[in-house]
């Protein structure tokens, strides 16, 4: 494929709570033994893009862990492969990343010293399967400037965290509404775009001084200036950068449609992968429509709910409509209802929680 691909894993915001105290929302676990940002590598992978970087900042360190070896992705090349950017002090500037634009200005280096004609920018936060290649040939016959991956949302209780589109019948632009308090539309961005390589540079150029927001200073300024064409994607996609939303995600994967979307039919989501036993499951343990990775031990009774990895679950215990993180102990006796349960926590033993409404 005749494109670059930058995927923005760098910021973070306050609607995932405590969960993104300890790392960044595109190394978020998802559906067992992914993390957020495999959807997005996988993508291009399988879109045959072969140079793809990846812009972290905030809480990156397992971000950067997990990136560590480029081979899980197929980008281990000796042309192109995968590229890790977090701020730098030189001396043009010492400023962290200011926003997605800035972002881009302050690694620009890697766009020109690139030859293929096409960038594809996605965010590290959406679960969803795209050929990229797909977009890139509606891109070329609508001779767009830029083209945008747009989703029509269903439920619309959180619409309001989304950008929101208006176009015309052949797909063409011509509202963008950057998160509004109040809309009667239902068509969101889904953070993907593609746009031709020097016009990305010439763009990021002009905003540089002040302006600092990909979408803001760029896409909401220039929607009638330049071809903005929209990309319907029908398939399955999330964004999982708020706690509720994180929580649904993990749950949809326990429907068999979702399940065998994503892990049977082709292409494949590939991650790094760990060496770790399958999960065992002692006498008295009782699993019933759960996802159960690799490395658990079970002795207690699980239902509806998604264990990560390394997780032990004592003796007697009940995890019901639960997300348990990697490296998770549950204590003999235990009763875990609606809960996210954090990395390397501990459940003492003879606890009970149990989450009410929202998780």
């Amino acid at each position: 494929m005749k494109a670059i691909g930058i995927i923005l894993a760098g910021g973070n915001n306050k609607m995932m709570k405590e969960l993104s105290n300890k790392r960044a929302i595109a190394a978020m676990p998802v559906a067992g033994s992914y993390r957020s940002i495999d959807f997005a590598l996988s993508n291009m992978s399988n879109s045959k893009i072969q140079k793809v970087a990846v812009i972290t900042q905030y809480n990156a360190r397992s971000l950067n862990e997990h990136l560590s070896s480029s081979k899980w992705w197929d980008f281990g090349r000796k042309q192109g492969g995968l590229f890790v950017f977090t701020p730098t002090i030189t001396a043009d500037s010492s400023y962290w990343y200011r926003g997605t634009a800035d972002s881009l200005y302050q690694n620009l280096q890697f766009l020109k010293s690139s030859h293929e004609p096409y960038v594809v920018i996605a965010s590290g936060d959406g679960i969803y399967k795209l050929d990229y290649g797909k977009v890139l040939e509606y891109h070329i016959e609508k001779k767009a400037d830029i083209t945008m991956v747009v989703k029509k949302l269903e439920d619309r209780s959180e619409i309001n965290r989304f950008g929101v589109v208006s176009m015309t019948e052949e797909g063409r632009v011509t509202e963008i509404d950057e998160k509004p308090l109040e809309t009667n539309l239902s068509t969101v961005s889904t953070g993907i775009y593609i746009i031709r390589r020097r016009l990305l540079i010439e763009l990021i150029e002009k905003a540089a001084e002040d302006r600092h927001d990909f979408v803001r200073d760029i896409l909401v300024r220039y929607k009638n200036l330049k071809k903005i064409y929209a990309y319907k994607l029908d398939t399955y996609w999330s964004n999982i950068s708020t706690v509720n939303s994180y929580y649904k995600t993990n749950m949809d994967f326990l429907k068999k449609d979702v399940r065998n979307y994503f892990f049977k039919q082709y292409p494949d989501i590939y991650t790094k992968v760990e060496d770790l036993p399958p999960a065992k499951y002692n006498f008295g343990a009782e699993v019933r429509n759960s996802l159960v990775s690799s490395g658990c031990i079970v002795n207690g009774c699980v239902e509806n709910s998604v264990l990560f990895k390394k997780i032990y679950i004592g003796n007697n215990s009940v995890v019901k409509n639960c997300i348990i993180l990697n490296d998770a102990y549950i204590g003999d006796n235990s009763y875990l209802e609606n809960c996210i349960v954090e990395s390397g926590s501990t459940i003492k033993a003879n606890s009970r929680y149990v989450g009410e409404g929202d998780p």
